[in-house]
């Protein structure tokens, strides 16, 4: 039985929810860049997070971890401009930057301990 990673998991989530706003993006409203963008930062906080998982120390873990908070933060920014430009609705907008901002709180509690665990 597999033990659950609340990080894992949501992030997870969250890849599968930006690749469904990528293909509305792309089909409904006709816009190719800033979406491709928000696709590659979105998917990336899953991939990290998989990749330190599957690390071969904490330290590696640790890094990974830091990475996925950098895209997390990345991605915030083109969510923002996407609603900024009037691809995305205020709804839209506010539904993805929840979960996006609840990613980066377990993300950034999970670097908070280990940095005091590596620097004690």
């Amino acid at each position: 039985m597999k033990k659950e990673n609340v990080i894992q998991d949501k992030s997870y989530a969250f890849a599968i929810r930006t690749v469904y706003l990528y293909r509305f993006l792309t089909d409904q409203k006709k816009e190719f860049v800033l979406s491709k963008q928000l696709l590659r930062s979105g998917t990336s906080i899953d991939a990290n997070v998989e990749e330190g998982i599957g690390g071969q120390s904490e330290k590696d873990f640790y890094s990974k971890l830091n990475i996925s908070y950098k895209e997390a933060r990345e991605t915030h920014y083109w969510i923002r401009l996407l609603r900024d430009t009037n691809y995305l609705s205020e709804e839209e907008t506010k539904s993805m930057l929840g979960d996006r901002d609840e990613l980066l709180k377990i993300i950034g509690s999970i670097i908070k301990t280990m940095k005091v665990k590596f620097n004690s």
